[in-house]
């Protein structure tokens, strides 16, 4: 929409800002809870999950730096996005151009498979085997799909840029350089504070934050009235506009990430720094309104597996199983 391009300008005070007052209190809040852990584990563990939050916004303002829209220089935004990639154990070019892909391919039925939740139409799940179906069953549970899904994406998936093995050598060295850099950090921090650091601290920490990331990855396409399209129907506007939900959440919620809930918008125009996400829905209420989602009405959305083609929306197992063959 042409009407966003006014906002797409990122204002570099309130970049080096956002990113200060994000990373600051991070570090600040982990080394606390690491002095904790000589008084009480348990308030060490409490700490360590609350800087979750903070973990999570530096995901987001790495998100914005693959999109070059944290500063007007994109070397500066990849480096930004690199170092933070250590933090949030995500190599960060092999998921720049994942998460590139994602936005390029996004409800496309056609070309589902790479920087997206698997997702599989009422029809193609009725074809498969037993087995097929019982694998794609176990997925989609709540308890797998976010809980082990995010251990398994950040913690293993991640040490390899598996959907890019052929794609150059620059994935590579992003996966093995930031997998040194963990592995140091890792190091240092038994070194100097013993495994119970990575127990209570690190682990906590990275595993919370993990999980509500992929909790709103989800909610931002896996909603009822969102949008799929075969490859000679889809269209990248469309797509962007029908197939991402509004988010809405409390303002406290907005800050910690990075107002990423204004999905619609973000996906429409990727490159409108996050924390200019909110002026967007404020200026235009057709934005405001459109494909709004309350926290209550997205817990319904972990109940929602199978694309109805015919009905051209998200259903549940038991709603796919009603419907005629």
């Amino acid at each position: 929409m042409r009407t966003l391009t006014r906002y797409r300008q990122p204002v570099p005070a309130r970049s080096v800002l956002e990113l200060a007052v994000t990373l600051v209190p991070f570090v600040a809040i982990w080394a606390v809870a690491w002095c904790m852990l000589s008084i009480s584990a348990a308030l060490a563990l409490a700490i360590a999950l609350a800087n979750a939050a903070f973990l999570v916004r530096l995901f987001m303002i790495q998100h914005d730096c693959g999109h070059g829209s944290l500063f007007r220089d994109r070397r500066l935004c990849d480096w930004i996005g690199r170092g933070l990639g250590v933090l949030t154990l995500t190599p960060y070019d092999v998921w720049k151009r994942t998460h590139a892909i994602h936005h390029a391919t996004t409800g496309n039925l056609d070309r589902r498979g790479v920087g997206d939740i698997p997702t599989l139409t009422v029809r193609e799940y009725a074809e498969k085997g037993w087995l097929g179906r019982s694998l794609y069953r176990l997925l989609r549970q709540p308890v797998i799909m976010f809980g082990v899904v995010p251990f398994y994406t950040f913690f293993l998936q991640n040490r390899l840029p598996v959907h890019l093995m052929r794609a150059g050598w620059r994935y590579w060295l992003s996966a093995m350089g930031t997998n040194a850099a963990i592995g140091l950090v890792l190091a240092a921090i038994v070194r100097l504070g013993g495994w119970d650091v990575l127990l209570f601290v690190f682990l906590p920490t990275m595993l919370l934050a993990a999980i509500v990331g992929m909790w709103f990855f989800y909610v931002q396409h896996q909603f009822e009235e969102t949008s799929w399209e075969n490859d000679e129907d889809w269209n990248i506007q469309e797509a962007a506009f029908h197939g991402s939900s509004h988010y809405a959440l409390p303002g406290v919620l907005c800050w910690i990430t990075g107002n990423i809930g204004v999905h619609h918008v973000h996906h429409l125009a990727s490159r409108i720094p996050f924390y200019r996400l909110g002026e967007v829905v404020r200026d235009h209420d057709l934005l405001e309104w459109s494909k709004r989602i309350t926290i209550w009405e997205s817990l319904r959305c972990a109940r929602l597996h199978l694309w109805d083609e015919n009905r051209q929306r998200l259903v549940s197992f038991t709603e796919a199983r009603a419907i005629p063959a």
